[in-house]
């Protein structure tokens, strides 16, 4: 069995919470467009691309429009979140993420973002992270969104392991599974009723070790 040799990561919900920017942005179109989307709602679209959440909130709202209304739409969602997450800083990273990605620099492991936001590469800047990535992996590299696997393969690749040495850090149920499809083991962050999937589920990164990892490749 391989040791572990690498980690990787979803960016919303796990390292930094950018999950409030998006509700806000997509808040504000519903009601900019007439109805009311509430958090509820919004669980919907956790891991989901762009114009898969924008069809979910359409349907929310009981309205189908032409493909190119719904370009603008999605424009106008993105502009308000980048406007948004520009004035994020370290202070948004999620406890115990940095002291993490520090252990696994420290211990020798490599650690790609799998990420399906076109905006991760400014969220990591803003908040320092950068650094302890050594593959960054974000919507524009990717043609097929979660559960599909390519996101977290491209990684494993960039990196130079293979998948079965790697572990995938994520908060929603369509990144586990696409973690799972991967051959990766994978650690949920959040709440065990929604993450079953996952080879373990924690509810931080600050609940996790290069100890841990290890025991996981031992199963």
């Amino acid at each position: 069995m391989n040791p572990i040799q690498a980690c990787l990561f979803d960016l919303d919900g796990v390292l930094v919470d950018t999950a409030k920017y998006h509700f806000l942005a997509w808040k504000r179109l519903a009601a900019e467009l007439g109805f009311e989307f509430t958090e509820q709602d919004n669980e919907k679209l956790k891991g989901v691309s762009r114009m898969a959440s924008l069809d979910i909130l359409l349907g929310v709202g009981g309205l189908q429009l032409e493909d190119n209304v719904k370009q603008e739409l999605a424009e106008r969602k993105n502009n308000w979140y980048v406007e948004y997450i520009s004035r994020m800083d370290a202070s948004e990273i999620l406890p115990g993420a940095l002291e993490f990605l520090q252990q696994c620099r420290e211990n020798g492991l490599k650690t790609a973002l799998g990420s399906a936001s076109k905006n991760a590469p400014i969220i990591l800047q803003n908040t320092g992270l950068t650094p302890y990535f050594d593959a960054i992996i974000d919507g524009t590299r990717t043609s097929s969104a979660k559960p599909d696997p390519e996101v977290f393969l491209l990684g494993a690749s960039e990196l130079g392991v293979p998948p079965e040495a790697c572990v995938v850090f994520e908060d929603a149920e369509a990144g586990i599974e696409a973690a799972r499809r991967a051959g990766m083991r994978c650690i949920g962050i959040g709440s065990p009723a929604t993450l079953g999937d996952a080879n373990r589920v924690v509810s931080s990164l600050g609940d996790v070790s290069v100890a841990l990892l290890q025991q996981l490749a031992a199963e």
